[in-house]
């Protein structure tokens, strides 16, 4: 195929067995755990697949259609998204060392970093995600990982990737991002000087809520043989069903993440006019303290962003969500259906302020954006 293809182009095309005579349009699921020699010399071979843990034909497909994404060299699947963050990190920190994670992270990788990390030896600092070359200051000679997320969980903060990146390349630290936001399609981290990205294909990949799945996408070989090997040690699989239905997303994610993209951009530039809505967290909105900052590494933005509300309590919080009827009550995004979520009770920031008002989550799905309006308008009148 040729290498000038747009990305909608390439995801329709790639992972095709060659045309025969009856060939079947999309790879194969072969399941299986044992896998069989007819020479008992091959069965200790270490350029073939040994055990079923070890993938199988669509698991190829799918790190290949990974590294088209990202314009990474190797492709580490893991059984869920929280699971991708957690090998990227183990594959690279050791006893003794120090992490660098962003005030602004994923909920579950905070509590892994100050919990798990800290049983093994491990030293974890948290930063302002909008510190840029700041950081800097914050690296010692043993900090071995930074850890980013752009934008920010929950709160959507832009942070500098290539002043940190570049930085970090200077001290011989391995920076690792949590891309699932743009869904590799509206930031490309790898090209800002960013050595891993890491995805929860749940999301925009799986894109019906019905399968859990991880990527870690590496710059170089030597961070996607590390990678590899640590996944090996913790025993990491996944299974050939799942990976077909991931790759399955490959096929129409351009398409359906467009449409939940211009669906939060439009909600968001409307929520920004409502009297009971404090602020709107939207990168792609000019008001965005961090606008400047997307529009120079970003091509788009998501279906995800926050909204502030005017205070109120967290009764009324909950009467407005669940007064929504086409928002399903739930976590994630990325898929079919329209989410939306109460934030405070899992906000937590040490470093950066919290917002001035209770902070919902919305995800946007494949619903018409004017009923979506409609729905939160709806809403929006059980508050005060």
């Amino acid at each position: 195929m040729r290498n000038d293809v747009k990305k909608e182009t390439l995801f329709a095309h790639l992972a095709r067995p060659e045309p025969d005579i009856g060939t079947a349009v999309n790879p194969s699921i072969s399941r299986a755990s044992t896998l069989l020699f007819k020479n008992a010399e091959d069965l200790y071979r270490t350029d073939v697949r040994g055990y079923g843990r070890h993938g199988s034909e669509v698991h190829d497909e799918l790190q290949k259609a990974f590294n088209a994404l990202e314009n990474g060299v190797g492709t580490s699947l893991a059984p869920s998204g929280l699971s991708a963050c957690t090998l990227a990190i183990l594959s690279i920190v050791k006893s003794g060392d120090h992490l660098l994670l962003t005030d602004s992270t994923y909920g579950p990788v905070r509590y892994f970093c100050l919990n798990f990390l800290k049983s093994m030896g491990v030293e974890t600092e948290l930063y302002d995600p909008r510190i840029g070359a700041g950081i800097e200051a914050l690296i010692r000679d043993n900090t071995s990982v930074i850890w980013l997320e752009s934008p920010g969980s929950l709160t959507f903060e832009i942070q500098d990737l290539p002043a940190i990146s570049k930085i970090a390349r200077k001290k011989n630290v391995v920076t690792i991002i949590d891309n699932t936001w743009s869904a590799g399609l509206t930031l490309a981290p790898l090209s800002l000087g960013i050595d891993i990205s890491v995805h929860s294909a749940t999301k925009y990949f799986g894109g019906h809520g019905d399968v859990l799945f991880g990527a870690v996408i590496s710059s170089t070989k030597t961070l996607a043989n590390k990678v590899t090997r640590t996944g090996k040690y913790l025993g990491y699989a996944t299974s050939p069903d799942d990976a077909y239905q991931v790759l399955r997303g490959f096929r129409s994610v351009v398409a359906r993440f467009k449409h939940s993209e211009t669906t939060s951009e439009f909600l968001a530039e409307w929520l920004e006019t409502h009297p009971k809505v404090l602020n709107v967290l939207h990168p792609a909105r000019p008001s965005h303290s961090d606008h400047t900052l997307w529009k120079r590494d970003f091509t788009g933005s998501g279906c995800l962003f926050s909204i502030v509300l005017k205070p109120v309590s967290a009764e009324v919080v909950n009467a407005f969500i669940n007064a929504l009827e086409l928002f399903g009550i739930g976590y994630s995004y990325g898929g079919y259906e329209s989410l939306a979520i109460q934030c405070d009770p899992q906000l937590t920031r040490d470093i950066t302020p919290k917002p001035d008002g209770p902070l919902v989550r919305f995800a946007c799905g494949l619903e018409n954006m004017h009923d979506l309006k409609n729905d939160i308008e709806n809403a929006l009148n059980v508050l005060p």
